[in-house]
Protein backbone atom coordinates (compact mmCIF):
# COMPACT_ATOMS: atom_id res chain seq x y z
CA UNK A 1 0.00 0.00 0.00
CA UNK A 2 1.06 3.44 -0.45
CA UNK A 3 2.26 4.86 2.74
CA UNK A 4 1.25 8.86 3.03
CA UNK A 5 4.00 11.01 3.45
CA UNK A 6 3.28 12.83 6.17
CA UNK A 7 6.01 15.02 8.41
CA UNK A 8 6.25 13.89 12.30
CA UNK A 9 4.73 17.17 13.10
CA UNK A 10 1.27 16.11 10.66
CA UNK A 11 1.51 12.28 11.53
CA UNK A 12 1.47 13.06 15.01
CA UNK A 13 -1.86 15.12 14.65
CA UNK A 14 -3.36 12.76 12.58
CA UNK A 15 -2.36 9.72 15.40
CA UNK A 16 -4.18 12.16 18.41
CA UNK A 17 -7.02 12.83 16.21
CA UNK A 18 -7.91 8.95 15.48
CA UNK A 19 -6.83 8.29 19.26
CA UNK A 20 -9.81 10.71 20.44
CA UNK A 21 -12.46 9.12 18.02
CA UNK A 22 -11.67 5.65 19.62
CA UNK A 23 -10.37 6.26 22.99
CA UNK A 24 -11.77 9.66 23.71
CA UNK A 25 -14.60 9.08 26.10
CA UNK A 26 -13.06 6.21 27.99
CA UNK A 27 -9.80 8.12 28.42
CA UNK A 28 -11.87 10.84 30.33
CA UNK A 29 -13.63 8.46 32.43
CA UNK A 30 -10.66 6.38 33.38
CA UNK A 31 -6.88 8.08 32.55
CA UNK A 32 -5.26 5.65 35.40
CA UNK A 33 -6.29 2.73 33.27
CA UNK A 34 -5.05 4.73 29.67
CA UNK A 35 -1.68 5.68 31.48
CA UNK A 36 -1.21 2.21 31.93
CA UNK A 37 -2.25 0.91 28.27
CA UNK A 38 0.09 3.32 26.52
CA UNK A 39 3.45 2.35 28.68
CA UNK A 40 2.61 -0.99 27.47
CA UNK A 41 1.92 0.18 23.70
CA UNK A 42 5.34 2.23 24.47
CA UNK A 43 7.02 -0.67 25.11
CA UNK A 44 7.54 -1.62 20.97
CA UNK A 45 6.19 -1.46 17.95
CA UNK A 46 4.07 -4.95 17.88
CA UNK A 47 3.04 -3.51 21.37
CA UNK A 48 1.91 -0.16 19.44
CA UNK A 49 0.43 -1.93 16.56
CA UNK A 50 -1.41 -4.24 18.64
CA UNK A 51 -3.00 -1.26 20.25
CA UNK A 52 -4.00 0.74 17.46
CA UNK A 53 -6.03 -1.33 14.96
CA UNK A 54 -8.46 2.15 15.49
CA UNK A 55 -5.30 3.53 12.85
CA UNK A 56 -4.63 0.67 11.03
CA UNK A 57 -8.37 0.97 9.54
CA UNK A 58 -8.24 4.64 9.11
CA UNK A 59 -5.27 4.36 7.21
CA UNK A 60 -6.90 1.63 5.20
CA UNK A 61 -10.14 3.92 4.54
CA UNK A 62 -9.13 4.77 0.91
CA UNK A 63 -9.83 1.05 0.21
CA UNK A 64 -13.27 0.40 1.70
CA UNK A 65 -15.05 -1.99 -0.15
CA UNK A 66 -12.97 -1.79 -3.16
CA UNK A 67 -9.95 -3.26 -3.90
CA UNK A 68 -7.76 -6.56 -5.58
CA UNK A 69 -10.28 -9.75 -4.81
CA UNK A 70 -12.82 -7.36 -3.53
CA UNK A 71 -16.21 -7.78 -4.62
CA UNK A 72 -19.81 -7.48 -3.49
CA UNK A 73 -18.99 -11.23 -1.53
CA UNK A 74 -15.46 -11.26 -0.38
CA UNK A 75 -16.19 -7.49 0.82
CA UNK A 76 -18.75 -8.65 3.09
CA UNK A 77 -17.57 -11.71 5.33
CA UNK A 78 -17.00 -12.14 8.92
CA UNK A 79 -13.50 -10.83 9.63
CA UNK A 80 -11.72 -11.13 13.45
CA UNK A 81 -11.07 -7.42 13.09
CA UNK A 82 -7.66 -7.36 15.13
CA UNK A 83 -5.86 -10.25 13.21
CA UNK A 84 -2.35 -10.04 14.44
CA UNK A 85 0.29 -12.89 14.55
CA UNK A 86 -0.59 -12.35 19.11
CA UNK A 87 -4.26 -13.31 18.93
CA UNK A 88 -4.07 -17.16 18.48
CA UNK A 89 -4.16 -19.26 21.63
CA UNK A 90 -5.81 -22.30 22.95
CA UNK A 91 -9.41 -22.83 24.05
CA UNK A 92 -11.22 -25.72 25.25
CA UNK A 93 -14.50 -25.95 23.21
CA UNK A 94 -18.10 -27.15 24.22
CA UNK A 95 -17.16 -30.62 23.13
CA UNK A 96 -14.87 -30.68 26.23
CA UNK A 97 -11.76 -30.73 23.40
CA UNK A 98 -8.71 -28.73 23.54
CA UNK A 99 -8.29 -26.55 20.37
CA UNK A 100 -5.30 -24.01 19.11
CA UNK A 101 -6.85 -21.13 16.88
CA UNK A 102 -8.03 -17.46 16.90
CA UNK A 103 -8.75 -16.22 19.99
CA UNK A 104 -10.35 -12.37 21.59
CA UNK A 105 -13.11 -11.65 18.67
CA UNK A 106 -14.23 -8.01 20.66
CA UNK A 107 -12.78 -6.12 16.92
CA UNK A 108 -15.18 -8.86 14.69
CA UNK A 109 -17.24 -7.34 12.23
CA UNK A 110 -18.06 -8.39 8.87
CA UNK A 111 -16.12 -6.51 6.22
CA UNK A 112 -13.27 -7.48 3.23
CA UNK A 113 -11.76 -10.60 3.97
CA UNK A 114 -8.23 -8.79 3.14
CA UNK A 115 -8.41 -7.05 5.94
CA UNK A 116 -7.98 -9.29 8.03
CA UNK A 117 -4.81 -10.91 6.19
CA UNK A 118 -3.19 -7.39 5.81
CA UNK A 119 -3.11 -7.32 9.10
CA UNK A 120 -1.63 -10.28 10.16
CA UNK A 121 1.03 -9.50 7.29
CA UNK A 122 2.03 -6.52 8.32
CA UNK A 123 2.28 -8.03 12.45
CA UNK A 124 4.32 -10.68 10.88
CA UNK A 125 7.07 -7.76 9.35
CA UNK A 126 7.26 -6.22 13.06
CA UNK A 127 7.91 -10.00 14.37
CA UNK A 128 10.69 -10.63 11.67
CA UNK A 129 12.03 -6.90 12.34
CA UNK A 130 12.35 -7.34 16.19
CA UNK A 131 13.96 -10.81 15.71
CA UNK A 132 16.50 -9.12 12.70
CA UNK A 133 15.23 -11.10 9.95
CA UNK A 134 16.25 -9.91 6.55
CA UNK A 135 13.44 -8.16 4.64
CA UNK A 136 14.16 -11.23 2.12
CA UNK A 137 13.21 -13.71 4.96
CA UNK A 138 10.24 -11.40 5.76
CA UNK A 139 8.65 -11.43 2.57
CA UNK A 140 9.48 -15.74 2.31
CA UNK A 141 7.13 -15.49 5.51
CA UNK A 142 4.18 -13.58 4.74
CA UNK A 143 4.17 -15.50 0.98
CA UNK A 144 4.22 -18.68 3.12
CA UNK A 145 1.19 -17.48 5.35
CA UNK A 146 -0.75 -16.26 1.70
CA UNK A 147 0.05 -20.08 0.04
CA UNK A 148 -1.20 -21.80 3.03
CA UNK A 149 -3.68 -19.91 3.50
CA UNK A 150 -5.27 -19.70 -0.04
CA UNK A 151 -4.26 -23.59 -0.34
CA UNK A 152 -6.96 -24.49 2.96
CA UNK A 153 -9.54 -22.03 1.08
CA UNK A 154 -9.50 -23.77 -2.18
CA UNK A 155 -9.40 -26.98 0.00
CA UNK A 156 -12.38 -26.36 1.69
CA UNK A 157 -14.39 -24.41 -1.09
CA UNK A 158 -13.62 -27.84 -3.30
CA UNK A 159 -15.44 -29.87 -0.63
CA UNK A 160 -12.10 -31.58 1.41
CA UNK A 161 -13.39 -33.89 4.65
CA UNK A 162 -13.30 -32.59 7.63
CA UNK A 163 -10.34 -35.09 8.37
CA UNK A 164 -8.21 -33.69 5.73
CA UNK A 165 -8.80 -30.20 7.16
CA UNK A 166 -8.81 -31.08 11.13
CA UNK A 167 -8.78 -28.11 13.58
CA UNK A 168 -5.55 -28.01 15.66
CA UNK A 169 -5.72 -30.42 18.75
CA UNK A 170 -3.47 -32.22 20.51
CA UNK A 171 -3.65 -34.66 17.97
CA UNK A 172 -2.78 -32.61 15.15
CA UNK A 173 -0.50 -29.72 16.23
CA UNK A 174 3.01 -30.11 15.93
CA UNK A 175 5.91 -27.70 16.91
CA UNK A 176 5.25 -24.20 19.28
CA UNK A 177 0.83 -24.71 18.69
CA UNK A 178 1.27 -28.11 19.87
CA UNK A 179 3.46 -26.89 22.72
CA UNK A 180 0.82 -24.25 23.52
CA UNK A 181 -1.76 -27.40 23.59
CA UNK A 182 -0.09 -29.23 26.09
CA UNK A 183 0.65 -26.35 28.70
CA UNK A 184 -2.72 -25.60 28.14
CA UNK A 185 -3.41 -29.12 28.69
CA UNK A 186 -1.49 -28.84 32.33
CA UNK A 187 -3.58 -26.30 33.65
CA UNK A 188 -6.41 -26.75 35.65
CA UNK A 189 -9.74 -25.33 36.98
CA UNK A 190 -8.56 -25.76 40.56
CA UNK A 191 -5.49 -23.62 40.55
CA UNK A 192 -7.18 -20.98 38.45
CA UNK A 193 -9.46 -20.56 41.29
CA UNK A 194 -6.72 -21.02 43.63
CA UNK A 195 -5.39 -17.80 42.41
CA UNK A 196 -8.46 -15.86 42.24
CA UNK A 197 -10.29 -16.96 45.67
CA UNK A 198 -10.32 -18.71 48.86
CA UNK A 199 -12.69 -20.91 51.34
CA UNK A 200 -14.42 -18.96 53.94
CA UNK A 201 -16.76 -20.65 56.23
CA UNK A 202 -16.93 -23.67 54.08
CA UNK A 203 -17.79 -21.86 50.50
CA UNK A 204 -15.59 -20.53 47.95
CA UNK A 205 -15.04 -16.66 47.36
CA UNK A 206 -13.69 -14.47 45.57
CA UNK A 207 -10.09 -13.83 47.54
CA UNK A 208 -9.51 -9.76 48.26
CA UNK A 209 -6.71 -7.95 46.39
CA UNK A 210 -5.41 -9.03 43.30
CA UNK A 211 -7.79 -6.38 40.91
CA UNK A 212 -10.20 -7.02 42.49
CA UNK A 213 -12.62 -4.39 44.07
CA UNK A 214 -15.44 -4.67 46.29
CA UNK A 215 -19.03 -3.54 44.98
CA UNK A 216 -21.60 -1.56 46.92
CA UNK A 217 -25.34 -3.49 47.33
CA UNK A 218 -26.82 -0.97 44.58
CA UNK A 219 -23.53 -2.18 41.78
CA UNK A 220 -23.54 -5.80 42.86
CA UNK A 221 -27.81 -5.75 42.78
CA UNK A 222 -27.32 -4.11 38.87
CA UNK A 223 -24.48 -6.76 38.18
CA UNK A 224 -26.77 -9.58 39.11
CA UNK A 225 -29.88 -8.57 37.46
CA UNK A 226 -27.44 -8.43 34.62
CA UNK A 227 -26.79 -11.98 34.66
CA UNK A 228 -30.20 -12.63 34.96
CA UNK A 229 -30.48 -11.42 31.39
CA UNK A 230 -27.06 -12.71 30.04
CA UNK A 231 -28.38 -16.65 31.14
CA UNK A 232 -31.62 -15.76 28.80
CA UNK A 233 -28.66 -15.58 25.92
CA UNK A 234 -27.12 -19.36 26.66
CA UNK A 235 -28.08 -21.92 24.32
CA UNK A 236 -30.08 -24.67 26.20
CA UNK A 237 -27.42 -27.42 26.15
CA UNK A 238 -24.72 -24.94 28.19
CA UNK A 239 -25.29 -25.87 31.70
CA UNK A 240 -25.20 -29.69 33.10
CA UNK A 241 -27.44 -29.02 36.20
CA UNK A 242 -29.80 -26.38 37.35
CA UNK A 243 -27.57 -25.48 40.30
CA UNK A 244 -24.86 -24.00 37.68
CA UNK A 245 -26.81 -20.58 37.88
CA UNK A 246 -26.53 -20.05 41.73
CA UNK A 247 -24.38 -17.00 42.04
CA UNK A 248 -21.50 -17.34 45.22
CA UNK A 249 -19.48 -13.96 44.88
CA UNK A 250 -19.40 -11.13 42.49
CA UNK A 251 -16.60 -8.43 42.14
CA UNK A 252 -15.25 -5.68 40.10
CA UNK A 253 -12.01 -5.94 38.31
CA UNK A 254 -10.17 -3.33 36.03
CA UNK A 255 -9.45 -3.57 32.79
CA UNK A 256 -6.40 -4.56 32.30
CA UNK A 257 -4.92 -5.56 28.75
CA UNK A 258 -4.54 -3.31 25.67
CA UNK A 259 -7.45 -3.28 24.39
CA UNK A 260 -9.71 -3.42 27.59
CA UNK A 261 -7.75 0.35 29.24
CA UNK A 262 -11.03 1.82 30.95
CA UNK A 263 -13.77 -0.89 30.36
CA UNK A 264 -15.83 -1.60 33.40
CA UNK A 265 -16.06 -5.37 34.16
CA UNK A 266 -16.84 -7.53 36.25
CA UNK A 267 -16.23 -11.28 38.03
CA UNK A 268 -18.94 -13.83 39.25
CA UNK A 269 -18.24 -16.97 41.14
CA UNK A 270 -20.50 -19.84 39.88
CA UNK A 271 -21.39 -23.05 40.87
CA UNK A 272 -19.71 -25.74 39.30
CA UNK A 273 -21.03 -29.30 37.90
CA UNK A 274 -20.93 -30.61 41.53
CA UNK A 275 -20.96 -29.46 44.93
CA UNK A 276 -17.41 -29.51 45.34
CA UNK A 277 -15.85 -26.81 46.09
CA UNK A 278 -12.58 -27.33 42.97
CA UNK A 279 -14.72 -27.15 39.58
CA UNK A 280 -16.42 -23.83 40.82
CA UNK A 281 -16.69 -21.75 37.54
CA UNK A 282 -15.16 -17.76 37.24
CA UNK A 283 -17.38 -15.63 34.57
CA UNK A 284 -16.47 -12.07 33.49
CA UNK A 285 -18.71 -9.44 32.33
CA UNK A 286 -17.04 -6.51 30.12
CA UNK A 287 -18.54 -3.60 28.37
CA UNK A 288 -18.12 -4.33 24.70
CA UNK A 289 -16.51 -1.61 22.88
CA UNK A 290 -16.85 -0.05 19.14
CA UNK A 291 -14.84 -2.35 16.91
CA UNK A 292 -12.64 0.34 14.77
CA UNK A 293 -13.52 -1.61 11.74
CA UNK A 294 -17.38 -0.67 12.16
CA UNK A 295 -15.99 3.40 11.78
CA UNK A 296 -15.73 2.34 7.87
CA UNK A 297 -18.13 -0.19 6.88
CA UNK A 298 -21.34 1.74 6.30
CA UNK A 299 -23.77 -0.87 5.02
CA UNK A 300 -26.80 -0.20 7.34
CA UNK A 301 -27.77 -3.89 7.06
CA UNK A 302 -24.52 -4.69 9.31
CA UNK A 303 -25.39 -2.31 11.83
CA UNK A 304 -28.78 -2.84 12.41
CA UNK A 305 -28.15 -6.45 13.15
CA UNK A 306 -26.72 -6.27 16.07
CA UNK A 307 -28.54 -5.69 19.52
CA UNK A 308 -25.38 -3.79 20.88
CA UNK A 309 -21.23 -4.29 21.01
CA UNK A 310 -21.78 -7.26 23.42
CA UNK A 311 -24.14 -9.21 20.96
CA UNK A 312 -22.08 -8.39 17.90
CA UNK A 313 -18.79 -9.71 19.68
CA UNK A 314 -20.69 -13.37 21.10
CA UNK A 315 -22.58 -13.65 17.68
CA UNK A 316 -19.57 -12.80 15.73
CA UNK A 317 -17.69 -15.26 18.04
CA UNK A 318 -20.18 -17.93 17.64
CA UNK A 319 -19.89 -17.49 13.58
CA UNK A 320 -16.54 -17.29 13.51
CA UNK A 321 -15.27 -20.25 15.95
CA UNK A 322 -16.79 -23.89 15.86
CA UNK A 323 -17.80 -24.94 19.24
CA UNK A 324 -17.72 -21.67 21.13
CA UNK A 325 -17.19 -21.32 25.07
CA UNK A 326 -20.74 -22.50 26.00
CA UNK A 327 -20.82 -19.69 28.95
CA UNK A 328 -20.20 -17.27 25.82
CA UNK A 329 -23.41 -14.97 25.82
CA UNK A 330 -24.27 -10.76 26.29
CA UNK A 331 -26.31 -8.88 28.18
CA UNK A 332 -26.69 -5.31 28.95
CA UNK A 333 -25.64 -3.29 31.71
CA UNK A 334 -26.09 0.20 32.75
CA UNK A 335 -27.48 1.01 29.26
CA UNK A 336 -24.53 -0.25 27.60
CA UNK A 337 -23.92 -3.99 25.80
CA UNK A 338 -21.94 -6.54 27.55
CA UNK A 339 -19.69 -9.56 26.81
CA UNK A 340 -19.67 -12.53 28.97
CA UNK A 341 -17.82 -15.44 29.05
CA UNK A 342 -16.00 -18.13 31.18
CA UNK A 343 -12.45 -16.91 32.64
CA UNK A 344 -10.71 -20.46 31.18
CA UNK A 345 -8.40 -22.07 33.12
CA UNK A 346 -7.03 -23.49 29.78
CA UNK A 347 -6.45 -20.25 28.02
CA UNK A 348 -2.56 -20.02 26.82
CA UNK A 349 -1.61 -17.52 24.20
CA UNK A 350 0.99 -18.75 21.44
CA UNK A 351 4.61 -16.94 22.84
CA UNK A 352 6.61 -15.76 19.95
CA UNK A 353 9.60 -14.61 22.24
CA UNK A 354 10.94 -18.56 22.31
CA UNK A 355 9.89 -18.53 18.47
CA UNK A 356 13.45 -17.63 16.90
CA UNK A 357 14.55 -20.55 14.51
CA UNK A 358 13.47 -19.16 10.76
CA UNK A 359 12.20 -22.62 9.73
CA UNK A 360 10.26 -23.11 12.93
CA UNK A 361 9.03 -19.23 12.43
CA UNK A 362 7.67 -20.41 8.63
CA UNK A 363 5.89 -23.55 9.99
CA UNK A 364 4.23 -21.49 12.42
CA UNK A 365 3.32 -19.01 9.85
CA UNK A 366 1.67 -21.58 7.41
CA UNK A 367 -0.48 -22.71 10.50
CA UNK A 368 -1.49 -19.68 11.52
CA UNK A 369 -2.70 -19.14 7.29
CA UNK A 370 -5.17 -22.67 7.84
CA UNK A 371 -6.00 -21.23 11.15
CA UNK A 372 -7.26 -18.20 9.51
CA UNK A 373 -8.99 -19.88 6.23
CA UNK A 374 -10.91 -21.82 8.51
CA UNK A 375 -12.04 -19.22 10.74
CA UNK A 376 -12.95 -17.14 7.16
CA UNK A 377 -15.17 -20.68 6.17
CA UNK A 378 -17.03 -20.74 9.54
CA UNK A 379 -18.56 -17.82 9.63
CA UNK A 380 -21.18 -18.48 6.35
CA UNK A 381 -24.68 -20.00 5.41
CA UNK A 382 -23.32 -22.88 7.42
CA UNK A 383 -23.28 -20.92 10.58
CA UNK A 384 -26.55 -20.28 11.62
CA UNK A 385 -26.78 -16.63 10.98
CA UNK A 386 -28.27 -14.79 8.32
CA UNK A 387 -25.96 -11.96 7.65
CA UNK A 388 -23.32 -13.48 5.40
CA UNK A 389 -25.99 -15.92 3.48
CA UNK A 390 -23.24 -17.83 0.82
CA UNK A 391 -20.23 -19.79 1.08
CA UNK A 392 -17.31 -17.59 2.17
CA UNK A 393 -14.72 -20.56 1.27
CA UNK A 394 -15.94 -20.54 -2.50
CA UNK A 395 -16.20 -16.75 -2.79
CA UNK A 396 -12.87 -16.26 -1.25
CA UNK A 397 -11.22 -19.34 -3.70
CA UNK A 398 -13.06 -18.04 -7.05
CA UNK A 399 -11.57 -14.19 -6.12
CA UNK A 400 -7.95 -15.34 -5.61
CA UNK A 401 -8.18 -17.91 -8.53
CA UNK A 402 -8.38 -14.98 -11.01
CA UNK A 403 -5.23 -13.45 -10.30
CA UNK A 404 -3.34 -16.20 -8.34
CA UNK A 405 -0.01 -14.72 -8.95
CA UNK A 406 -0.97 -11.41 -7.18
CA UNK A 407 -2.05 -13.02 -3.87
CA UNK A 408 1.08 -13.30 -2.48
CA UNK A 409 2.87 -10.29 -3.75
CA UNK A 410 -0.47 -8.12 -2.80
CA UNK A 411 0.24 -9.36 1.33
CA UNK A 412 3.92 -9.16 1.23
CA UNK A 413 4.21 -5.66 -0.45
CA UNK A 414 1.28 -4.04 2.30
CA UNK A 415 3.72 -5.74 4.88
CA UNK A 416 6.73 -4.38 4.37
CA UNK A 417 5.20 -0.84 4.23
CA UNK A 418 2.92 -1.13 6.88
CA UNK A 419 5.28 -2.57 9.01
CA UNK A 420 7.39 0.55 8.24
CA UNK A 421 4.94 3.04 8.57
CA UNK A 422 4.13 1.18 11.96
CA UNK A 423 7.94 1.18 13.25
CA UNK A 424 7.64 5.08 12.43
CA UNK A 425 4.52 5.93 14.50
CA UNK A 426 5.41 4.25 17.44
CA UNK A 427 8.59 6.43 17.50
CA UNK A 428 6.18 9.41 17.16
CA UNK A 429 3.17 8.25 19.45
CA UNK A 430 6.32 7.55 22.43
CA UNK A 431 7.51 11.26 21.82
CA UNK A 432 3.75 12.55 21.78
CA UNK A 433 3.26 10.58 25.27
CA UNK A 434 6.57 11.13 27.02
CA UNK A 435 6.38 14.81 25.92
CA UNK A 436 2.62 15.35 27.37
CA UNK A 437 1.00 15.63 24.49
CA UNK A 438 -2.21 13.19 24.52
CA UNK A 439 -5.05 15.06 25.88
CA UNK A 440 -6.54 14.16 29.40
CA UNK A 441 -3.12 12.58 30.59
Amino acid sequence: MPVPQLSDEHRGEEILAVFDTAFGELLAADPAAFRVKFRKMAASAFAFYRGTACLFYHDLADERREGPYLDERTSRVWIHGDLHAENFGTYMDSTGRLIFNVNDFDEAYVGPFTWDLKRFAASIALIGYAKALSDEQITELVGIYARAYRERVHALATGAKSDEVPPFTLDTAQGPLLGALRVARSLTRFGLLESMTEIRDFERRFAPGGGSIELDAATRYKVLAAFDGYLETLPESSLSRPDSYRVKDVVGRRGIGIGSAGLPSYNILLEGNSDALENDVVIYIKQAQTPAVSRHITDPAIRDYFQHEGHRTVISQRALQAHADPWLGWTELDGAGQLVAEVSPYAVDLDWGDIDDPEEIAEVVADLGRATAAMHAAADDTSGESLVPFSTERAIDAAIAADEEGFAPLLTDFAHAYGARARADHQIFVDLFRNGRIPGL
